[in-house]
């Protein structure tokens, strides 16, 4: 068990270079000699190639089967900020926040998608359909991610097989605060800042991610943005654990003033109707509504195009359910997961591979984390241990900061607070919020392998 203190903040601590001890099982090239010989040179050659791309590992150490009581930790919890309760690994899964924030790309097609739609309502199907699919992953997870530590980063370059490349940053640790940039050879940018707050109500958690979600795209210059919904996790004390979303969520064209607004229906015991249901509607300025939006956030999304009817009165009226039914389209479909999944704290094929080592990276990036390592590889004793370790060396480099700031107030000399290193802090020109954008500069800095202005937080 930790011992954090209230604000539970993160700074420097000793490196520690930790190589993970299972990279997941790779392929011999034997698997290609033995190939039966009914399949052409041709062939064989295109499936060596493929060998020699970066593999994605398929699996993970199962979890291991260690029992601790999390009603005996959360009951002197209630009504506090959950960033502030100190947590043993036991309860989390081996992926850090930034991780589970990039895990928002896993459906990245709908936006390669959405930036090929000439029509920006239909555009904006695509991109309501991506912001359903973020929450996909979530319905069994009922693991804590770790929380980064300061200036901590992830990296994701699928710049090769996908078209896209990510960066996240840990820019806040009070209040907990993660920057996201993603740019896509497809035409589009992501970008986020999200901070998260979180309160522990008893016999439940809420999770309310607060910050604006960006979506540009290239060609025509629309511009979107959304708020994520609130996550309910229930049955803290008795039973077992699992997870809500529910809320409104309105995504804005602000260069045509098209809207999309989805309503997360929340779970309710006495319903009929199906559950985790999510309904949307996308309007153009007028308000005069198009598309129809009708799924569910943990399986898919479908859309229906709006045709009017001429009413009685010679108003416009819906049309009837058999021709909409016509139009109806699949935006999109979720993912199966893994085989083995639950034995794996249920991570989809992309949670699986993110946290798998790779070489280049920065020296602060969440792959190198030793409590996670170790906590993915089974060794909770010792990455409890770990933990502890980094924070009670991350408290003293706090306090010291915090004594050079007093000083220079003192002295009447000028002093630096931290800032982030790939994100500036500004206003942004659209929600006219100050929030973190990505300065540049990290892919030029891992290009030359030049990481010296990163700090040294493990």
């Amino acid at each position: 068990m930790s011992d954090e203190d209230d604000e539970n903040e993160f700074f420097d601590a000793p490196e520690i270079i930790t190589m993970p001890e299972n990279l997941g099982h790779k392929r011999t090239g034997s698997n290609i000699s033995g190939a039966s010989s009914d399949i052409s040179l041709d062939e064989q050659y295109k499936h060596q190639l493929e060998e020699t791309k970066k593999e994605k590992r398929t699996r993970i150490p199962y979890k291991p089967n260690y029992s601790l009581n999390l009603w005996s930790i959360m009951k002197n919890c209630i009504g506090k900020e959950l960033s502030k309760i100190p947590m043993p690994v036991n309860f989390n899964e081996p992926l850090s926040m930034l991780q589970r924030l990039t895990e928002d790309l896993e459906y990245h097609e709908l936006l390669d998608r959405a930036a090929k739609c000439e029509n920006s309502l239909e555009q904006l199907c695509y991109v309501a359909a991506f912001t359903v699919s973020s929450y996909s992953t979530t319905v069994f997870r009922t693991s804590k991610p770790f929380n980064p530590l300061l200036g901590e980063t992830f990296e994701l370059d699928r710049l090769e097989e996908n078209g896209y490349r990510s960066l996240c940053e840990q820019v806040s640790h009070h209040p907990p605060a993660a920057a996201h940039h993603a740019e896509s050879k497809n035409g589009w940018t992501l970008r986020q800042e999200i901070k998260i707050t979180s309160k522990f109500r008893g016999k439940y958690l809420s999770i309310m991610p607060l910050g604006s979600i960006h979506c540009i795209f290239h060609a025509t210059g629309h511009h979107y943005t959304w708020k994520k919904v609130t996550t309910t996790v229930h049955n803290i004390i008795v039973g077992k654990l699992w997870i809500d979303q529910s809320g409104e969520i309105d995504i804005v064209n602000h260069k045509t003033g098209d809207k999309c607004n989805l309503k997360f229906v929340p779970y309710s015991y006495f319903s009929r109707d199906v559950a985790r249901k999510v309904t949307g509607e996308v309007t153009d300025p007028s308000g005069k509504v198009h598309f129809v939006l009708l799924g569910t956030w943990d399986e898919k999304m479908d859309c229906f195009k709006v045709q009017p009817v001429t009413g009685e009165n010679g108003g416009d009226a819906r049309q009837r359910g058999h021709e909409a039914e016509e139009s109806r389209a699949m935006l999109w479909k979720r993912n199966p997961l893994p085989k083995n999944a639950e034995n794996m704290y249920y991570f989809s094929e992309l949670a699986l591979t993110l946290n798998a080592w790779e070489a280049g990276t920065a020296p602060t990036d969440s792959r190198l984390r030793p409590d996670q390592r170790l906590m993915e590889n089974g060794r909770w004793d010792e990455a409890n241990a770990e933990k502890q370790r980094l924070e009670e060396k991350q408290r003293l480099s706090r306090k010291k900061r915090e004594a050079e700031a007093v000083k220079a107030t003192e002295d009447g000399t000028p002093y630096d607070p931290y800032k982030a290193l790939w994100f500036e802090r500004k206003q942004d020109p659209v929600t006219k919020e100050l929030t973190h954008i990505y300065r540049g500069g990290y892919w030029e800095c891992k290009e030359k392998q030049d990481w010296n202005s990163c700090p040294d937080i493990f």
